[in-house]
């Protein structure tokens, strides 16, 4: 079994909370979407195309949706093969790594578009390390050597590296 990768993408900077506006409807600013392009050119250098061995999951949050569409958009994933998980918004780790866990063996690289703290909670979970995730920030984690994604569970990754606009 060729080992499997696992993409953990925060949305990229949004704008702040306004009266008026639903947290789920907020939109990203132009500075998320210049960050998010960049840190895509950064990962398209570390990944093989995109075909039927790549699932990308996506919050279905706005901003969320944005940012995973700007991904998509640059590694040529299609748009319509996206899964849409609306429970992904404000999803507590261990819903993420359940969502995970019914990945179909199949499959060698996911993509997880989410939100903190969930997102950067999971990658401590699964890797024993503690990480942040700034906003458009990838966390790029490797399963262990024969485990699949029905078997992630904690300490079963091992964190590549956090891609960020500064590499």
């Amino acid at each position: 079994m060729k080992q499997k990768s696992l993409f953990i993408i925060r949305h990229a900077k949004a704008e702040l909370p306004i009266f008026g506006k639903d947290d789920f409807d907020r939109d990203l600013l132009p500075k998320g979407t210049n960050r998010a392009e960049l840190i895509t050119q950064k990962l398209k250098a570390q990944l093989p195309a995109m075909d039927e061995k790549t699932l990308v999951i996506s919050s279905t949050a706005n901003r969320a949706m944005q940012t995973a569409k700007i991904f998509c958009d640059i590694l040529g994933y299609p748009e319509e093969r996206i899964v849409w998980e609306p429970k992904v918004y404000e999803a507590h780790y261990l819903f993420l790594m359940k969502l995970l866990n019914d990945v179909p063996a199949s499959y060698d690289y996911v993509l997880l578009f989410g939100h903190n703290p969930g997102v950067s909670d999971l990658v401590g979970y699964v890797t024993d390390r503690f990480v942040n995730l700034k906003t458009a920030h990838t966390a790029y984690l490797e399963l262990e050597e024969g485990i699949d994604y029905s078997l992630l569970s904690a300490n079963t990754a091992s964190l590549k590296k956090i891609i960020t606009e500064n590499d």
